[in-house]
């Protein structure tokens, strides 16, 4: 019996040693990198706005989210859009996805101060979104009808936009048996800041709030 528990312990420390010598290892193949915008992942966000003419106007923004429950931020710097949203400060949000990608990268690319039919160049349908004065493009999946309400750290280079969410558009074909918008369903696409890219989402994994529970 003595000699069962010894052996026991001698495991345990064994087992032990293992995972501090690992954790170590992994400590060591750290690669320590200077500060940069890699948050991960990064929507795909295209902006649908008006101009003082009424031309509907895209543009792809990367640095955004969610800021409350209600409510969206995206970091805006002096573009077409940014001159619209002073004549009316309602937009759309919608989604890239696989599908629309190359329209989407067009739209980031080229300015519509540059290029005012930048739009029609892309290749998207427009439609006027129901609770808002801005543009749908069909062809995205899902779009979030906005109105600004607040702009913070505003100067000639942009500012840091907190808008409230109005309404939620999800084409049928999009959505899931409960009714609500299947993300699996859409080609999403995130941005990857490292190398440049695009990335589709994949597959569902988990349950959020739920997995969890296995390990209380």
């Amino acid at each position: 019996m003595v000699e069962n528990d010894y052996i026991c312990d001698l495991n345990a420390q064994i087992s032990l040693f293992n995972s501090h010598f690992n954790f170590i290892n992994q400590e060591e193949n750290m690669k320590s990198f200077k500060p940069n915008a890699w948050v991960l992942p990064q929507p795909v966000l295209i902006i649908g706005t008006y101009d003082k003419d009424g031309r509907p106007n895209a543009m792809n923004a990367a640095w955004g989210g969610q800021w409350d429950a209600h409510e969206v931020f995206i970091s805006l710097g002096s573009h077409a859009t940014t001159d619209n949203l002073m004549q009316n400060p309602t937009f759309t949000l919608g989604f890239a996805t696989t599908d629309t990608m190359v329209a989407a990268d067009y739209v980031g690319i080229v300015s519509g101060r540059n290029v005012p039919d930048k739009v029609e160049r892309a290749g998207w349908t427009v439609e006027k979104a129901p609770d808002v004065d801005a543009p749908v493009f069909k062809e995205l999946p899902m779009t979030l009808e906005c109105r600004v309400k607040q702009k913070l750290d505003e100067s000639e280079t942009g500012c840091f936009l907190i808008a409230e969410i109005v309404g939620v558009l999800c084409d049928e074909r999009f959505l899931a048996e409960d009714g609500k918008p299947a993300v699996e369903k859409m080609g999403l696409i995130t941005y990857d800041p490292v190398h440049h890219t695009y990335l589709q989402l994949g597959k569902t994994v988990g349950h959020a709030f739920s997995d969890g529970k296995q390990l209380r």
